[in-house]
């Protein structure tokens, strides 16, 4: 009487579905160290003027003084800049923005809104995004090109003079660079929150599976 061996071969095995592509890791990790880099050095940069009544700890800030802390935006902003054309690009030509951005409608914001301030917001299909998520990346990609576009008028106020007129006024366009900041600040925040929340989801941007 012979055994019958069956081998993992003639079984055959499912590989693990791919959540995050290579392109999206590698962005997204590079993309996280230079926000980290623009942040730090920026609140390096309002210290030396603030807005407001009030100025970041300087453990929390690089770049040691103004000088420094501009040599490190200003590096830190072609990183960010060349990083976040490449994925806008890169999204909008393989449809991955349509395809886990849209459709956002009113009433199914509420309803994953809802959903997630009692904890019953479901994450067991990783490659569809819900609501919240759909609005939180659209938005924080728009916050993003306004940051930028707002960051180069208050760099070349004189040369791109027509892009501070677009903000209204240099003044303006600090304000609208601030307000931009805490947005993505607050979006680190809950996004890190999230991933904690949801590990898989931190292990598919780092593994792709």
């Amino acid at each position: 009487m012979s055994s019958l061996t069956v081998t993992d071969e003639q079984v055959g095995s499912t590989p693990a579905k791919v959540i995050q592509p290579a392109w999206v890791r590698v962005m997204h990790w590079i993309n996280a160290l230079a926000m980290i880099l623009m942040i730090l050095s920026g609140w390096q940069i309002y210290n030396a003027s603030p807005l407001f009544g009030f100025s970041f700890p300087r453990d929390y800030t690089l770049g040691g003084w103004l000088g420094g802390g501009l040599l490190w935006h200003f590096a830190a902003m072609w990183l960010v800049m060349i990083n976040g054309l490449a994925y806008l690009v890169t999204g909008l030509a393989t449809g991955r923005f349509r395809k886990k951005l849209l459709p956002i409608t009113p009433s199914g914001v509420l309803h994953d809104v809802r959903a997630a301030l009692t904890f019953k917001l479901g994450h067991a299909d990783l490659t569809v995004y819900n609501y919240v998520q759909r609005v939180l990346y659209a938005g924080i990609i728009l916050i993003g090109v306004i940051i930028v576009l707002s960051g180069l008028g208050m760099w070349k106020p004189v040369q791109l003079h027509w892009l501070v007129s677009l903000f209204g006024d240099y003044p303006t366009a600090r304000y609208i660079h601030f307000f931009c900041m805490a947005a993505i600040c607050a979006f680190l925040v809950i996004h890190v929150l999230l991933a904690l929340l949801v590990p898989k989801s931190l292990r598919a941007m780092i593994i792709g599976r």
